[in-house]
Formats: structure tokens, C-alpha cells, sequence
């Protein structure tokens, strides 16, 4: 069964910085999507960043376009969103999701697998 669980949430001022870490198990897939997703309070679930793992390819979301960065440690089987020039409409719960092999969508049911979030908090 597979699991995502999701740290590094906080709360910083805006021009702050955070990692969040999202640690894998139970994959049996041989290759995978894995992507991070956000939701503000009244507001629906929106992608952020996603990566196709084997061909190590990214996508982000207009919004935090050269301030998020994903990656994938595959040693470590863990998935990373390192976040700087936070704003305070950065706030929301972050969730790590995956998918089998391609997943070339910010949709959030096209993504099979879900962490139960982390929570990030930005003040002015």
C-alpha cells in the first residue's frame, strides 16, 4: 500500500523560505509521477509543481514559477518542494500526491495517491 507523508510545513514571514519533504513507501509502480498540490481554506485543490521521476521532468504552476523547485531523491525515496519569496497567498495545506508512470496533469483526480498534507502559513 502506498504512503505519502508530508513535513516541513511552518509558518514565516513573507520573503521566507521553506523545504517541505514528502517520504514515500509501499510504490510498486516502475516508474511514477509525483507532484505537489495546495488548498486555501474555501478554495479547490490546485497543482503547484509535478515531476515525471524517470526522465527527471518538471512543471509548475504560473503562480510560483522561479520561486518552487521540485525534486525527487530517489535514494532516499523522498520528494521535496523547496519554496522561497513566500507570499502570504502561498498559504494553504500542501499535499503530495503520485501517480503510475506518466501524469502530465495538474487534475487532481488524475493523480491515484495522496498524503494527508502539511500545513504552510505566510504572514504580511
Amino acid at each position: 500500500q502506498v504512503q505519502l507523508v508530508e513535513s516541513g510545513g511552518g509558518s514565516v514571514q513573507a520573503g521566507g523560505s521553506l523545504r517541505l519533504s514528502c517520504a514515500r513507501s509501499g510504490f510498486t509502480y516502475s516508474s511514477y509521477s509525483m507532484a505537489w498540490f495546495r488548498q486555501a481554506p474555501g478554495k479547490e485543490r490546485e497543482g503547484v509543481a509535478r515531476i515525471y521521476v524517470a526522465a527527471d521532468a518538471t512543471a509548475y504552476a504560473d503562480s510560483v514559477k522561479g520561486r518552487f523547485t521540485i525534486s525527487h531523491d530517489d535514494v532516499n525515496s523522498t520528494l521535496y518542494l523547496q519554496m522561497i519569496s513566500l507570499q502570504p497567498e502561498d498559504t494553504a495545506m500542501y499535499y503530495c500526491a503520485a501517480g503510475r508512470a506518466l501524469v502530465w496533469s495538474f487534475v487532481p483526480d488524475d493523480w491515484s495517491d495522496w498524503g494527508q498534507g502539511t500545513q504552510v502559513t505566510v504572514s504580511s
